[in-house]
């Protein structure tokens, strides 16, 4: 077991393999404005969603000890595809540090179903998982799940451009499967996914109902910090950090989520 460090900020440390956990960061900023956040994209490792097992435990394992050294009192892995394969190894490695996971919430989404047809678009990785097939083994019961694997869909969105021809026509191959499976609600089973939720509506028709998992993942995140009874600190802006072109994040923030931040670069 890893001794934690001792920093006198604590903090509530946030990762993903790029831009997609900053949908659960701007949830988690808006249930807990007074603690002090700190955000890694491994951005050169990305996208996980087309990786091994393997190569996301070892990234996963790699960041999050970067973010508890640097004083993470509560982890949150704002990635579908690392919740799935490594949040148990991040759970063994620091089992006093409380870890929030993201998965695809398949029992709210088969309980807003009114046709008892689903659809689940997620990476590759995520739907490969043995966790993925275990939720919907548990939670589907006489409900129809059909699941869509993405590949390309995250690489588009870390590209920044949100309006392009390329990622529109992506979304309508991706789609029509689920078009033509009449399903009435879609998981958007990657934190990338919301940041093009209008896009994706307006792909599968307003009659479909879209469904997110950060306000959920936030909740419970908020739940640990203040359990563990910690001192709040004064509002400030989260700490973004990336593996790869710290400004092309920096310039995404600014124009994708409109906040006033930079990010700097990480060798880990």
């Amino acid at each position: 077991m890893s001794s934690l460090p001792s920093i006198s900020t604590p903090r509530l440390g946030v990762f993903d393999s790029g831009v997609g956990g900053l949908t659960v960061l701007r949830e988690l900023r808006q249930q807990l404005p007074k603690v002090a956040m700190h955000y890694v994209a491994d951005t050169a490792h990305a996208p996980y969603g087309l990786r091994d097992a393997d190569y996301i435990i070892e990234r996963s394992l790699k960041v999050g000890g970067h973010l508890i050294d640097q004083g993470a009192r509560v982890l949150v892995v704002a990635c579908n595809t690392a919740t799935a394969h490594a949040i148990a190894a991040l759970r063994q490695r620091w089992p006093d540090v409380p870890i929030v996971g993201t998965e695809p919430g398949i029992k709210p989404a088969v309980a807003q179903s009114s046709v008892g047809r689903i659809g689940v678009m997620a990476t590759p990785a995520t739907i490969a998982s043995a966790r993925f097939a275990g939720l919907v083994q548990k939670h589907a019961g006489s409900v129809q799940v059909f699941s869509r694997a993405c590949p390309g869909l995250v690489e588009l969105i870390e590209r920044g451009d949100l309006q392009s021809e390329e990622l529109r026509a992506l979304l309508a191959h991706l789609c029509q499967p689920l078009i033509e499976a009449e399903v009435d609600t879609v998981l958007m089973g990657c934190t990338h996914y919301p940041l093009i939720q209008t896009q994706l509506q307006e792909t599968l028709g307003s009659q479909v109902k879209l469904l997110n998992i950060e306000s959920a993942v936030a909740q419970q995140a908020a739940r640990q910090w203040q359990a563990l009874g910690l001192p709040s600190a004064p509002e400030a802006a989260p700490l973004l950090q990336t593996t790869g072109d710290a400004e092309s994040l920096s310039r995404f923030v600014q124009q994708a989520l409109h906040w006033p931040l930079s990010a700097s670069g990480l060798l880990i």
